[in-house]
């Protein structure tokens, strides 16, 4: 239920630069602030250099320990984003004294709960904003700021591309992204959360940047997991098969499941604030992506390169379909391990070898063979030996007899075999196994397939005929025993096949299916990588892609499912034929109709009769989903789209489809569209559980973003698992995990906060644990944005009116200077951050700009300016606030698009500005007239020094009449210190009683502790009758030590060779300039000991 209290920092209570917060300016001190607004210390200021670019030409590729350095340094970076935004999570504010959490809990204690909110703005229009007044909007609360504004943007139009008057792309380009399609299988997990985080960052970021942008969205059909969620509900819900239903009764049941779950998908993404244009909305089974399909296979089986085999394929019996390599995960076992089977009660028995006889036909002499899956004897052909072999050297030409079946089975010789592994002879089975398939092609043996559709034994299995293939296992050695066959079963390290879907156990199996010849098309796909016609990043991605093309197979498209696009090819049966056609590449003809694959035979076989039959196999939901980035644009058609958007500039997604999709997406788009399908990859980081584990339904870890935008109760949470599909013991399972994790539920967060926290965690490096408070720290720091527009537009008169630009008028103050300065450098850094593709970083300069420099810094200080100083003064400051706030608004657009728009729409507009949101606003850019380095240093030296003031204070317990002096080590800084010092004075705090500031060339005061700014600069605090001189001196002794160990540290990077050669001359100025603060440290401790020990002699 919402409340009337704020959380974070309210704008009334100060928050105070660096390490705390300072105490209101006195009387006697505003006045003094005022006096250096016209006061310019430090001179002209000295215009930056735009950064970033290197030197033309072709990036040198990263060694693989430089990448690994790079990962390392991204997860430090990652870990300390996420402490910085749990801690911001569990403190709330800054404010720590003991009376304002008195104060806090008291104005808790007081807070009564608000009626639910309730939008009253019609759907479509432009939202109504209540007064801030208002109780549901004197706090941040994402559920009232976060309403309305979508369907407003989109009944606007505002997420179309823009097109120039003559119907071209924008002068500055185009931007287009094609979504990864999300699987119309259900809700959206975190995975499609920050795939869509980082997708809408860079589409909104490119449209302010005044690009023609697209974020082309759409769903895909998913067949084998579509399929197996209807019919799981099916079954579950009904106890009926598909077999029950008919093929067209099915598929139209999976037609209203894809309906009704496509919309939950696109509500989802709405929700999360997506800017895709749903006009081009696409679906991979919609009419024009369907002829894609047909006309891509049909082309290709034209050419030959899709073609017709009788090939060992991954068969899994629950799915009762084909899968690909990259569907299958091998399990490592170390030895004997107890699996649990899919179908199967008991657990089955893997990681074990079992050693059994042949005995030889007419002679009774026996042959020693060893096998992992005993089952499969009943396929045997052969027994092969090495030819070499002294031991079998006899047996070669002869037969051995199947105990079971009869099959007489020759012995032979090949190199395959290794003499030294096992006994040396090895049994054959030629149609289940992948080494044998190519054995038994060689010596012509036979294929005995054993196996149904469905994992039972097959009439060539004898007796074992209806058995399950797992039961067979332990039958067949059974038998073995009884008839004095079976030898032994030691441990066996081995790989298990694993079916990622259904978790079944994958049989190599041989039927003729659809094949595609991958070599040309990967060629052409490593080539236009290595040529930089596609950049995929990171450049550990880049390697696994050459890696997998450099040894690619041929690729099997078949599946034997209802659901999908069934294969546009037929299979001609002559009627002048007497038997079954025969199911070879010969007997098939593809065509985009019936009728044209008619066309096709006539002409091939002129005058004979026939008829055709469609193939009942679909494709592979791949095999469709490689044609995306083209086929949503029209293709095949020649559309207006595909000739003004294509290439597309952008495909992101998780590293663990590269093959999958990415790779088939280069070749397929390469070989039919003859370009690329996009300029660009970026691989992001899976999303895993807090413990690391991959998120699972079974697990029941999977996190739906919808509640973690709007929060849920961990009673819900363990009703929503009951909807599922989850068997009894995966429920368990998951409801477990479910109370341990989130035992309170999960807190509302809003789609701001997570869509900011997700691109905060994207390094470019290892994967990302979600971790709940680390969303909820964000949400903290959505309400320091609230609360601080807030306080900025209470400071506004209503008849404020901004200047026409953000451009200087040369009578800004010092503290002015300097957060333009923040800004114009935080826009430098995060346009070049987000063009890097540095996600964490853009999240922390933007995330520093706001709290560090605009809130605790600027909008603080400036409060002075604003309440004391003359009209000039205070609209000289508040036209400054206006423009700081305008640009930390629209620099975290991208990230937190409902936020910005409510805050932003609020803002008065510039004169002659008629941007109607904030969507088409334009994107901060680096202004090189407010690069002001010198204000920066300046302004920076006077907080320094406050701060250092502070800490001796709080260190001393000194609360009144402290005696300070301030000495600076060079002209600049003594007349900035000059000139600022009742600024300084005001922000260290009410324990002062007086400031001294003294030269380089002054004594230093004696009887004084010292706290080292910089090298231009320390501060002195009179300690002497206050202080035990002992222990002050072991104190500076202390740090004397580690200052002299920073000394050394700086002079050893700095005397390297390796390092003066390759770092640049800024990098290693900034590695100077640390080791003159060290050095200047060690000044001031030496001194300051001797300074003690003098006294302790007086």
């Amino acid at each position: 239920m919402a409340t009337n209290s704020g959380s974070g920092n309210p704008i009334g209570e100060e928050t105070g630069p660096v390490t705390g917060k300072p105490p209101s300016a006195s009387e006697e001190t505003k006045s003094a602030i005022l006096s250096a607004v016209n006061t310019d210390p430090v001179g002209k200021s000295r215009p930056g250099v735009d950064g970033g670019e290197g030197e033309a030409g072709q990036k040198k590729a990263k060694s693989q320990k430089e990448l690994e350095k790079e990962q390392k340094k991204a997860e430090k970076a990652k870990r300390f984003a996420e402490k910085q935004a749990s801690s911001l999570a569990q403190n709330g504010n800054t404010t720590t004294s003991k009376s304002k959490e008195k104060k806090a809990k008291q104005e808790t204690a007081k807070e009564e709960p608000l009626d639910d909110y309730k939008e009253e703005t019609p759907p479509g229009q432009k939202k109504i904003l209540k007064p801030l007044e208002d109780a549901h909007n004197k706090a941040y609360n994402p559920m009232v700021v976060e309403s309305a504004w979508y369907a407003w943007w989109e009944e606007k139009g505002f997420f179309k591309p823009e097109f120039d008057s003559d119907g071209k792309v924008k002068k500055d380009g185009y931007f287009v992204i094609p979504i990864p399609p999300p699987n119309v299988t259900g809700s959206l997990h975190m995975g499609h959360a920050l795939t869509n985080a980082i997708q809408d960052l860079l589409i909104r970021w490119n449209r302010m940047r005044g690009l023609t942008a697209l974020w082309v969205p759409g769903c895909d059909h998913a067949g084998i997991a579509t399929q197996t969620v209807v019919e799981n509900m099916l079954r579950r819900r009904q106890n009926k098969s598909k077999y029950d239903l008919g093929r067209k009764q099915f598929t139209d049941l999976v037609w209203d499941w894809k309906q009704e779950y496509h919309a939950k998908i696109n509500n989802a993404q709405k929700r999360m604030g997506g800017s895709m244009d749903w006009s081009r909305e696409a679906f991979t089974m919609d009419a024009n992506l369907t002829a894609a399909v047909t006309e891509t296979f049909v082309r290709l089986h034209d050419e030959g390169i899709i073609y017709r085999a009788n090939r060992l394929v991954n068969w899994c019996t629950k799915l009762n379909t084909a899968i690909s390599n990259l569907e299958v995960d091998n399990k490592e076992l170390e030895g004997r391990t107890l699996l649990d089977v899919p179908g199967y009660e008991r657990k089955v028995e893997f990681g074990v070898i079992v050693h059994f006889n042949y005995e030889m036909e007419g002679t009774g002499e026996k042959i020693e063979v060893a096998t992992t899956r005993p089952e499969t004897m009943l396929g045997d052909s052969a027994i092969a030996v090495h030819p070499d072999d002294e031991r079998y050297k006899r047996f070669v030409g002869k037969k051995a007899r199947h105990p079971f079946v009869g099959r007489l089975m020759p012995i032979i010789a090949d190199d395959y075999v290794d003499p030294e592994f096992g006994t040396g002879a090895v049994k054959i089975t030629p149609a289940h196994d992948p080494n044998d398939f190519a054995l038994g092609q060689r010596h012509n043996l036979e294929f005995v397939n054993i196996l149904n559709d469905n994992g039972t034994m097959n009439g060539n299995t004898g007796k074992f005929e209806g058995t399950r293939r797992f039961d067979a296992r332990y039958t067949v050695v059974e038998e073995l025993k009884a008839r004095g066959l079976y030898v032994k079963k030691e441990n066996n390290p081995m790989k298990v096949p694993v079916c990622q879907r259904s978790k079944d156990i994958i049989e190599p199996i041989v039927k003729p299916q659809w094949w595609m010849r991958m070599r040309e098309l990967a060629d052409a796909a490593i080539d236009v990588v290595r040529k930089g016609e596609v950049i995929i990043r990171p450049e550990s991605a880049e390697k696994n892609y050459y890696r997998w093309l450099e040894d690619i197979n041929d690729w099997c498209i078949s599946r034997q499912l209802w659901w999908g696009h069934q294969a546009p090819v037929y299979l001609v049966k002559f009627e002048d034929q007497p038997t079954e056609a025969v199911d070879t590449d010969e007997t098939w003809m593809a065509g985009l109709t019936e009728e044209e694959a008619e066309k096709k035979v006539q002409a091939k076989f002129p005058g004979r009769s026939f008829k055709l039959k469609r193939d009942e196999d679909v494709l592979d939901t791949w095999f469709s989903s490689a044609l995306w980035p083209f086929s949503t644009l029209g293709w095949p058609k020649k559309t207006l789209d595909l000739d003004r958007l294509y290439p597309t500039s952008l495909l992101e997604t998780g590293w663990d489809i590269l093959f999958f999709w990415v790779a088939r997406m280069i070749m397929l788009g390469v070989k039919l569209t003859g370009q690329v399908p996009f300029r660009e990859v970026y691989c992001h980081a899976l999303v895993r559980d807090s413990e690391g584990r991959k998120m699972s339904k079974s697990l029941g870890n999977v996190i739906d973003p919808q509640d973690v935008i709007n929060g849920i109760s961990l009673e819900a949470l363990h009703e929503k698992l009951k909807t599922g599909n989850l068997d009894p013991k995966e429920l368990a399972t998951a409801t477990k995990f479910q109370r341990t994790s989130f035992p309170d539920g999960i807190p509302q967060c809003g789609a701001d906060a997570l869509r900011f926290s997700l691109v905060s965690y994207t390094t470019g490096g290892g994967d990302i644990n979600f971790d709940i408070k680390v969303i909820y720290g964000y949400r903290k720091f959505c309400n320091k944005i609230y609360q601080a527009t807030k306080y900025v537009l209470g400071k506004l008169d209503q008849d404020f009116v901004p200047q026409k630009s953000g451009e200087k008028s040369g009578k800004e103050s010092l503290a002015e200077r300097w957060i333009l300065h923040k800004l114009t450098i935080a826009a430098k850094e995060i346009n070049q951050a987000l063009a890097d593709r540095e996600f964490q970083r853009s999240t922390m300069i933007v995330y520093q700009y706001w709290y560090n420099h605009l809130c605790d810094v600027y909008i603080e200080n400036s409060k002075s300016l604003i309440q004391d100083g003359s009209p000039d003064e205070a609209l000289s400051a508040k036209q400054t606030l206006y423009t700081a706030l305008e640009g930390a608004l629209t620099m975290i657009h991208p990230y937190m698009p409902f936020l910005t728009e409510e805050l932003w729409q609020r803002l008065p507009r510039r004169p002659d500005d008629p941007t109607p949101s904030i969507i088409k606003a334009a994107y901060p850019q680096y202004d090189e007239r407010q690069d002001d380095p010198a204000a920066e240093a300046a302004y920076e030296l006077v907080l320094d020094i406050s701060k250092g003031v502070r800490s001796l204070l709080a260190e001393y317990s000194i609360r009144d009449e402290g005696k300070v002096s301030v000495q600076t080590y060079d002209d600049t800084s003594f007349q900035t210190v000059k000139e600022q010092i009742q600024s300084i004075k005001s922000l260290s705090g009410k324990g002062i009683g007086s400031i001294e500031i003294l030269s380089q060339t002054e004594e230093k005061p004696m009887g004084c502790v010292v706290f080292t700014v910089s090298s231009s600069a320390a501060v002195f605090l009179h300690v002497k009758g206050r202080v035990d001189f002992d222990i002050e001196i072991h104190k500076a002794q202390s740090k004397l030590r580690k200052a002299s160990e920073g000394v050394a540290r700086q002079q050893k990077i700095l005397d390297d060779p390796a390092y003066q050669k390759k770092v640049s001359p800024e990098l290693q100025e900034v590695e100077k300039k640390k080791l003159r603060d060290f050095e200047s440290e060690v000044r001031n401790f030496e001194e300051s000991i001797q300074h003690f020990q003098r006294l302790k002699l007086e």
